[in-house]
Formats: C-alpha cells, sequence, structure tokens
C-alpha cells in the first residue's frame, strides 16, 4: 500500500503548517541567519580597509600592491555574483549558502596565517568567490521564505544590519589593529562563520526550486565573468589614468564585447545563464537601474568626501567615520518605516522620492566648503541617509518580488552585480572629474597666486591638489600656508563638479522610477502572487 505524501514540494520545501511552525524554514529565523551572514561579509570589507595601512608595513609592500588586497577581492566578487544566484536556482540555495560560508571563514584563518603578500592576495580573490556564493544566496533564501508582498521588512531588516556593519566597521578594525595584529582582523570571522554554519544547518531550508532545470551554462559563465572583470578592472584604471588612456580604453572595448557576445549567447543558449525574458518587466528593469545608480551614489560621494574631511578640514579618520555616522544612523532607523511605507503603496512612490532626496543631497554637499561648520555638514549627511532607505529597500524590493521564484538566485546576483557596477563607475567617474580639473585649474590658481612651479614638480603637485594636500616642496610660513589655500580650492572645485555628476545621476535615476508601473493598489499583484514577472503575468491573462 503506497503512502500518500504530505505536500512535500519538489523544490525540498514544506508550506505544511507543521513545518512552519518548526524551526526549520522558519521565515524569521531564515532572516536572522542570513542578517548574520550578510553582517559577516559587510563588516570584513569595512575592517580590511581600515587595516590595509597596517598590512602594507608588515608585509613589506608599496602602496600598488597593497591594493591588490582589494581590488583581486572585488574582481572575484563582481565576476561571480551572477553565476553563484543561477547556482543557487540550480542545486538548491541553502547548498550554496553554506558552502560559502564554511570557505570565506576557511579562506579567512588562511589570510591570517599567511606571511607573503601574494599568499594574501591569492587567498583574497577566493575569499571574494565564496563570499559572491553567499550575497545572492541571502536573497534567494529570502525570496523563498517570504511571500512576494511580505519581504519589505525582511528586506528593511537585511539592509539595516549591513548599514550597522558598515558604521561599526572602521572602528572595530581600528581598535583591532591598534590592540592586537592585522590577522585579527581575519580571525574574527572564525566565532561569526561558526555561529553562521550551525544556524544554517538547523535553520535554513532550500532546495532547488521548480522550474530550475537543465545544464548548466558554462559558456555563459566564462564570457560573462570575462566581461564583468574587464568591466571592473578598466573602471579601477580611470581615476588614475582618465577615461582616454590605451589601457582603459582596451579593457573597456574588451568588456563591451564580451558584453555583446554574452547577449547573443543567451539569446541562442537552450538554458541560459541569465535568461532574458526576466527584463521583460519593466519592474524588474527599473530595479536594477536603481540599484546601479544606489552603488553609484553611495561609493562614489564618500570616495570624494573623505578626501574632504580628512585633508581639507583636517579630521582623523576615526572623526571622519564619525562624521558620516548621521548617514548611516538614518539608514538604520529608516528602514523599518520604509518597509512599511512600500507595504502600503508599493515601491516606486519611495524610489523615486528616495532619489529625489538623494539629488537634494547631492547638491547641497557639493557646496561645501573649507569654512562649512559641524551642524550644517551633519544636517546634510542625514538628508543623504533619509533619502538612501527607500532607494536600497524599493530597489531590492522591485527585482526581488517581479523575478520568477525559480530565478530568485539570478535576481539576486543581479542585484549584487548592478550596486558593484554603479560603485565602480560612481568612483571612476568622481576620480577622474577630480583629477582632470586639478591638471587645468592648478596652474591657473598658481599663476593667479604668482607662484612658480619648480622645475619637473608639476605632476607631483596635481596629484596632491587631486586629493586636497598641499604638495611638499620644502617651502614653510605664508609659502606654504598659500601652496594650501591653492590647493584646497582646486579640490574643492573639482570636488563639487563631481558631486554635482553625481546628483545628476540621482536625478536621472529617479526619473527612470516613474518607469516601474501604477503603485499597487490590492493585498497583492500580479507578480506577487504567481512569481512571474508582472509583464509575462499579464501576457498570460486570457483576453
Amino acid at each position: 500500500m503506497t503512502m500518500p505524501t504530505t505536500g512535500r514540494r519538489r523544490d525540498g520545501q514544506q508550506p505544511s503548517r507543521r513545518g512552519r511552525a518548526g524551526m526549520r524554514g522558519h521565515p524569521w529565523l531564515t532572516l536572522t541567519t542570513l542578517s548574520v551572514g550578510a553582517m559577516m561579509v559587510s563588516l570584513d570589507g569595512m575592517i580590511v580597509t581600515v587595516a590595509q595601512p597596517a598590512m602594507q608595513s608588515d608585509l613589506g609592500t608599496d602602496l600598488t600592491g597593497i591594493q591588490w588586497v582589494t581590488n583581486g577581492y572585488l574582481l572575484a566578487v563582481a565576476a561571480l555574483l551572477i553565476t553563484a544566484g543561477k547556482m543557487g536556482d540550480r542545486f538548491g540555495h541553502r547548498r550554496i549558502f553554506l558552502i560559502g560560508v564554511v570557505g570565506f571563514t576557511a579562506t579567512s584563518v588562511a589570510i591570517g596565517l599567511s606571511t607573503q603578500l601574494g599568499w594574501v592576495v591569492a587567498l583574497r580573490v577566493f575569499q571574494g568567490a565564496f563570499g559572491a556564493l553567499m550575497q545572492p544566496a541571502t536573497l534567494g533564501l529570502l525570496r523563498s521564505a517570504f511571500p512576494a508582498d511580505r519581504l519589505n521588512m525582511p528586506i528593511a531588516v537585511r539592509s539595516a544590519v549591513i548599514a550597522a556593519s558598515t558604521a561599526a566597521g572602521p572602528v572595530v578594525g581600528g581598535l583591532i589593529v591598534e590592540r592586537a595584529d592585522w590577522s585579527w582582523v581575519f580571525f574574527l570571522n572564525v566565532p561569526l562563520g561558526a555561529v553562521v554554519l550551525c544556524l544554517g544547518a538547523a535553520v535554513l531550508r532550500g532546495g532547488r526550486a521548480d522550474g530550475a532545470t537543465g545544464r548548466f551554462d558554462l559558456v555563459g559563465t566564462v564570457v560573462l565573468a570575462g566581461a564583468l572583470c574587464s568591466l571592473v578592472w578598466g573602471l579601477t584604471l580611470v581615476p588614475d589614468q582618465g577615461w582616454s588612456h590605451p589601457g582603459t580604453v582596451v579593457y573597456l572595448l574588451v568588456a563591451a564585447v564580451l558584453a555583446g557576445g554574452f547577449v547573443w549567447w543567451q539569446r541562442r543558449a537552450d538554458d541560459p545563464l541569465v535568461p532574458l525574458r526576466i527584463f521583460r518587466s519593466a519592474r524588474f528593469s527599473v530595479g536594477v537601474v536603481t540599484m546601479t545608480v544606489m552603488g553609484f551614489v553611495m561609493v562614489g560621494a564618500p570616495f570624494v568626501l573623505v578626501f574632504y574631511l580628512q585633508n581639507v578640514l583636517g579630521l582623523t579618520p576615526a572623526r571622519s567615520g564619525i562624521q558620516v555616522l548621521g548617514l548611516t544612523l538614518l539608514m538604520i532607523v529608516g528602514a523599518p518605516p520604509t518597509a512599511f511605507w512600500i507595504s502600503r503603496c508599493g515601491p516606486r512612490t519611495p524610489v523615486v522620492l528616495g532619489l529625489t532626496v538623494t539629488t537634494v543631497a547631492m547638491v547641497a554637499l557639493s557646496r561645501l566648503d573649507a569654512g562649512t561648520g559641524t551642524l550644517k555638514m551633519t544636517l546634510f549627511f542625514f538628508v543623504l541617509g533619509l533619502g538612501f532607505s527607500p532607494i536600497m529597500i524599493g530597489g531590492t524590493k522591485l527585482v526581488m518580488s517581479s523575478a520568477p521564484v525559480e530565478l530568485a538566485g539570478v535576481a539576486g546576483g543581479m542585484q549584487q552585480t548592478a550596486m558593484q557596477i554603479g560603485g565602480s563607475l560612481g568612483i571612476a567617474s568622481a576620480g577622474a572629474i577630480v583629477a582632470s580639473h586639478a591638471a587645468a585649474a592648478l596652474p591657473r590658481h598658481l599663476a593667479a597666486a604668482d607662484v612658480t612651479v619648480p622645475s619637473g614638480r608639476a605632476e607631483e603637485m596635481v596629484r596632491a591638489a587631486a586629493v586636497g594636500r598641499p604638495p611638499e616642496l620644502g617651502v614653510s610660513g605664508a609659502a606654504q600656508d598659500l601652496l594650501t589655500r591653492v590647493s584646497h580650492a582646486v579640490f574643492l572645485e573639482g570636488m563639487q563638479y563631481a558631486l554635482l555628476v553625481t546628483a545628476s545621476v540621482a536625478a536621472v535615476g529617479a526619473l527612470a522610477g516613474l518607469a516601474a508601473g501604477p503603485e499597487k493598489t490590492a493585498a497583492t499583484t500580479p507578480e506577487e502572487t504567481t512569481g512571474r514577472p508582472l509583464d509575462e503575468t499579464a501576457a498570460r491573462t486570457p483576453g
């Protein structure tokens, strides 16, 4: 006699009340586990940034060498995010997430034990690969644990945790480097990884989604990884070499050719890595654009402002972190109200208003000068943080709720990749604008101040002005004060242009957000009921 099944789905999940009541698959326990995992990755990134000077000294390398500690990690993450999301859809997000946790923790230990730069860089590449496995899986598991119309609060909690980790990273990293050794920056991941692994093994439920079948698209994976690596690496060259440098042009052209080849292949592959039908949903496409703009502003603006805070205002790194604490504080505090707001009216209005507020904040920040008071500057950062929460939560909601459940991992990878590319574009644009302005304006300012440039020192003076520092020419007293004023004036002009360009990008993003479609007028939208993109759902409705 054959016993009847109890409603177990082919993806291994049990929607029955008995399964929901237990520990395995509990939505809020799932959210807790994934939030700790997200905290581990984001905290690691910020702490490593603070530890780089100590690593540079201990490993006996130069600035270019130590930059590879970060660049190697970022290139691995950029290349593998979408592929990692597809792997989660294909083989199960729980499995991929736990593999990522084990690998991320193990490579952290290996990095902490390393004494040579080559090993540190190589292991950071592997750590980036395992980090890439974790990030889309967190969104994919959230999409499986919560109905699409209830994703707002989980996304808000995850965003708040990431914001809190970002704020705490410099403080924690500074204390570790000051009290112990840089290797403990990486050993910190051991207890965090153990907690995530134990919780994940006990709580997470995430088999392969229905419809996620077929062969793995190896050709698409290799071509996409090559395109993203070429793009990100080309963009890292822009601040130093400019957009027109042959090396920059070659990398960006290779990225464009490979991207075109990837699209061509995805149209013809039997089991594409990124089914292009996912972009038929206007809400999904707008969500990707929103996350790209978010990355552009969130990474590009601080890249310039940190030089303003430290080199123009003379703040210490710790004071600089405290000065921008209002930004992250507003992101943390604003996340739950934003989630309720999106639940009531849908994501379009919050995204558009958030980008509009961000535009205003960037215009205000562009007016900063050497005499700006702390209160005024703090207010500007508060306004910027006020705009970030609706963008982050609303953009993520547009991406994740508009994709079919079987493509939740791909959608999560797209969300993360969009922010990664946006951040690289933001740094490249801001750095290039400030550097090119310094090269053009510094001779004019020096001539107006009747300062003669010593032979062979012009390039050095431009580089110093591009980061707000006076050049070291061996002068003192009034002469040095004059060079400082000139350098600050040149930098502040360049910063103004860079922040106004960033404001323009945010404004364009606000206009694009209007294309997300009508706001939600009922408890759920067709896409949230079926798990299919809105446009596709409408296309399948008779009549």
